[in-house]
């Protein structure tokens, strides 16, 4: 499963489409953003993802943590979203 990259530019409808499909797939996706701006229409993608799936009976929750990634042999701080169908309580 490949990560969801997302930038400050990126639409949110697609990247919540996509979102929405693999978590159709695999029940889990993870979405990344460095920046404010990419943090931000992650936020929003996960938010329509969340819209897409539930009229499909599917639940998602989210889980964020900080991730290091090198870009041009540059370590940069990244937001990586873990999204998973939630799991029903007991």
């Amino acid at each position: 499963m490949d990560i969801i990259k997302v930038s400050a530019n990126s639409r949110t409808s697609a990247v919540a489409g996509a979102i929405a499909g693999v978590v159709r797939e695999h029940k889990r996706a993870e979405v990344q953003a460095i920046g404010a701006g990419a943090v931000n229409q992650a936020v929003k993608a996960w938010t329509l993802a969340t819209g897409y799936l539930k009229l499909d009976g599917v639940e998602i929750v989210c889980v964020p943590e900080f991730v290091e990634v090198t870009i041009d042999d540059k370590v940069r701080t990244a937001i990586k979203m873990v999204i998973e169908v939630r799991q029903p309580q007991a």
